[in-house]
């Protein structure tokens, strides 16, 4: 079964379909930034590397050897999200959902997977979003709309997104969006399990944040100052804890549960503890990649380390990448 991939960043969610059987010949990124790490890790793949307002279906069929599955993808999620601009379907990134529903019904394949923020489930967004859905209907579409947390899907992470999956109506799908596989507390992947190991050879980045050559597989982390905003609450989970969201920024990244949970001292005023300041850093790049699932021999290729940090964090945890997909295949399969 093969798929189409759209706003692909370094491809979490691909490579969680790829895991469970699927092929995708075809992707679409624009950021620049992005490209050669999307390139190292999915060699397989033919990466279009345009604004997908400028792409067509006769710019993607070359590269396809048969008709496609599925269309996968996360339009950027800035517009719709509490740390963005909060605009939605009136901004330009937030109007790309209908370059997405384009290519879907000039394709008109089996089914699609859209992911973003949970925050586009906001009242504000209400009209916005019932518009996309009646859009993905009456393209030939019967549409699920899922909020999910990534830490009940093998993740080590506190992330809630939503999903709009969709079969097309001549197949006559009534899905269910699978259970999670540590939807049970004491099934949950702590920082322990996942990251411990990586404290003893983590570095601080280059000067000015460019990559530090003395790091071993992207361990190193983002440094400078802790801004007033990124001190008004706490930034530690501790070790048997899932993490904070993981944000697409160095600057913003959540501490290392190393470090003791910072104080409360009043409305917006959070602190280090006193004497342990030395165990305060950010979370290196390797470890966030653990946490979103990125398996150790998934290359990040960057200059600057910030650009590691938003690629990562704009990714699809891959295990919930890859459950969503194994529940996708095995209705495609029951159906053929």
């Amino acid at each position: 079964m093969k798929l189409l991939s759209l706003f692909s960043g370094c491809g979490g969610l691909d490579l969680g379909f790829k895991c469970a059987g699927f092929k995708i010949p075809v992707a679409n990124e624009f950021d620049k930034n992005i490209f050669e790490t999307f390139k190292e890790n999915h060699s397989d793949t033919h990466l279009i590397e345009a604004d997908i307002r400028k792409i067509s279906k006769n710019s993607i069929v070359p590269y396809m050897s048969d008709e496609i599955t599925g269309i996968i993808g996360g339009p950027p999620c800035q517009s719709w999200s509490e740390a963005g601009n909060l605009m939605g379907i009136d901004d330009e990134k937030g109007k790309l959902f209908f370059d997405y529903i384009r290519l879907l019904r000039d394709f008109k394949p089996k089914f699609f997977l859209a992911e973003n923020v949970s925050g586009m489930l906001a009242d504000r967004h209400s009209k916005a979003v019932k518009y996309i859905l009646k859009l993905f209907e009456e393209s030939g579409y019967t549409i699920t709309l899922n909020l999910v947390n990534a830490k009940d899907y093998g993740v080590a992470e506190e992330r809630k997104r939503v999903f709009f999956i969709g079969f097309r109506k001549d197949l006559d799908v009534l899905f269910k969006f699978p259970r999670g596989s540590t939807i049970k507390d004491n099934k949950k992947i702590t920082l322990r399990d996942i990251i411990w190991d990586l404290q003893y050879n983590a570095v601080p980045a280059g000067e000015k944040n460019y990559h530090n050559p003395n790091s071993i597989n992207n361990n190193e982390y983002f440094t400078g100052n802790f801004s007033p905003i990124f001190m008004s609450r706490n930034r530690v989970k501790s070790w048997d804890e899932q993490a904070f969201t993981v944000q697409a920024s160095g600057r913003q990244c959540q501490l290392h549960p190393q470090a003791p949970k910072m104080v409360k001292f009043g409305k917006n005023d959070c602190r280090f503890v006193a004497g342990k300041e030395n165990l305060y850093r950010r979370m290196t790049v390797r470890e966030i990649a653990r946490i979103q699932g990125f398996p150790d021999d998934f290359k990040f290729i960057y200059r600057n380390v910030n650009d590691a940090y938003k690629m990562i964090g704009n990714a699809v945890p891959v295990n919930l990448a890859y459950e969503v997909a194994v529940a996708i295949k095995n209705v495609l399969e029951e159906k053929n």
